[in-house]
């Protein structure tokens, strides 16, 4: 299957691309990204099948319906990383909290965070495509808190592969900052930058599209990629747990084979729902995608008025900061896939330009056919913490925003399933105000009191980062990341 361009060919690059070449240079056309150039459609059987199968047999499956040009044995290896998950039989636990509602816990990997789902196998494809073309890639990424350390940790030490990682200064949790500034590896620069997480990945998506920069890196006979979500190599594999949360429901016995069922997403940079979107559109029997966002509501505006507009919109620091982004790159290909590159280009433009859009009524209805959204303050997220802690689950902040999108969105006659993107232990103190009410607490501090109110040991990956130095101690303005990654090469 080939890859085609969200906002169209400018004529300087391929009218369409393979999966690798799309993984290996994720920016496209006007600095649109690559979308493939069909959904397939999963033969009939295909969920019944699954149903008597493991995790990598489904995310063979779904790579295979995509004809993705990579190696058998590479593929291998890529799902091998699924056994470094807390339990390599089942890496993504489905579990009943309320009648009929569900979480899908996508935090079982070596970092805590569903990022870890993507990254781990991604890593292992783009180091061995870049072996095998005897080639040497600088791998970009920014971070609102979870894609910084999986990248660090997926591609620690992997020949031919080099990462420049950039985060907000003051804008993750303590643990996700020193998951990343602890990191030691040689091929591994952590760069802090005074701003917030909009900052740092519109400097990734103007390097990426920078005729200069690339040329200087060629001089230094590298080549440039993304770890995050504009890369479709992230998206491919975000959409298997989709489909094995609800294979999950039935195999339990909660639903029917054919049942439909809402999918809860808590939303920042959308590739999350995008990966929800691709596999209803494959077959998954889904009624709506539930959109779950917090003060940063761009998101819940868009889907319940066709507007996107960041003109009067500052981002706002929040108790869930992974979802702190107002452009969510991710919505780029769903506007794509329903509207075509021609109308998306105009509406990026619009966005990139004079900071906003507005959808047609019929675009909008569009839009709303497939999604409902609602958003949830921070104190309303740590009441759901506090409620459902007390009926027996412990969530981090960004799973709490789903509980009130689930209650105001969804038909509750249907099972949902609410995707959980972060360990309780990536955010304590707000978890420990949450049921505690004690305030200024240090992140070991909080962990301590929540570990013994919940009967559950702090995990050790998480308990020896507060002993690791910090090596990575670069903290520069965002004028100066070019010159900083450069200087890193």
């Amino acid at each position: 299957m080939n890859f085609i361009e969200t906002r169209g060919n400018d004529g300087s690059k391929p009218v369409s691309v393979s999966f690798s070449q799309a993984i290996l240079s994720p920016m496209s056309s006007f600095g649109g990204i690559y979308a493939p150039e069909q959904i397939p459609r999963l033969a009939d059987d295909f969920l019944a099948e699954q149903l008597q199968k493991d995790y990598k047999s489904l995310a063979r499956a779904v790579l295979a319906a995509f004809q993705v040009d990579l190696p058998e044995a590479l593929v291998e290896s890529a799902l091998v990383t699924y056994d470094g998950f807390d339990d390599p039989t089942n890496p993504v636990p489905v579990v009943p909290v309320a009648e009929r509602l569900h979480v899908s816990e996508l935090y079982h990997g070596p970092t805590r965070a569903f990022k870890d789902m993507a990254l781990q196998p991604f890593g292992v494809i783009l180091s061995g495509l870049a072996q095998a073309r005897n080639e040497h890639y600088l791998i970009m990424a920014a971070t609102s808190g979870d894609t910084g350390p999986a990248a660090l940790d997926t591609f620690r030490n992997k020949p031919n592969i080099k990462v420049a990682c950039l985060y907000p200064d003051g804008g993750t949790s303590d643990v996700q900052r020193l998951q990343m500034v602890t990191e030691n590896a040689d091929n591994l620069k952590v760069i802090g930058i005074h701003g917030n997480f909009d900052d740092a990945q519109a400097a990734l998506k103007r390097l990426l599209g920078s005729d200069v920069f690339r040329a200087t890196l060629v001089e230094k006979h590298t080549q440039l990629s993304a770890a995050n979500s504009v890369n479709f190599g992230r998206i491919i594999f975000q959409l298997v747990y989709h489909i094995h949360s609800y294979l999950e429901l039935v195999r339990k016995g909660h639903i029917s084979l054919g049942e439909k069922v809402n999918l809860v997403v808590p939303s920042g940079n959308f590739g999350n729902a995008l990966g929800g979107y691709y596999a209803w559109q494959m077959g998954l029997p889904v009624e709506k995608i539930v959109i779950a966002s917090n003060a940063n509501n761009v998101l819940t505006d868009l889907i319940n008025t066709g507007a996107y507009d960041l003109r009067q919109r500052q981002l706002i620091g929040t108790s869930s900061p992974a979802m702190d982004i107002l452009k969510s790159s991710n919505v780029e290909r769903v506007l794509f896939h329903l509207f075509g590159a021609e109308r998306t280009r105009e509406l990026m433009r619009q966005l990139d330009e004079e900071q906003h859009y507005q959808l047609t009524a019929d675009e909008q209805k569009a839009m709303q056919s497939l999604f409902c959204a609602d958003f949830c303050t921070d104190e309303e997220g740590k009441a759901y913490i506090k409620d459902y802690f007390e009926q027996g689950y412990l969530m981090d902040p960004h799973t709490a925003t789903c509980m009130k999108a689930h209650a105001r969105c969804c038909n509750q006659a249907l099972h949902a399933i609410v995707y959980s993107t972060a360990e309780w232990t990536k955010f304590s103190p707000t978890i420990a105000n949450a049921l505690t009410g004690e305030t200024d607490a240090h992140d070991i501090d909080a962990l301590k009191t929540i570990a013994r109110l919940a009967h559950t040991p702090i995990p050790a990956r998480i308990n020896e980062l507060f002993d690791k130095p910090i090596v990575q101690q670069t903290l520069v303005d965002k004028e100066d990341i070019e010159r900083e990654v450069l200087a890193f090469l």
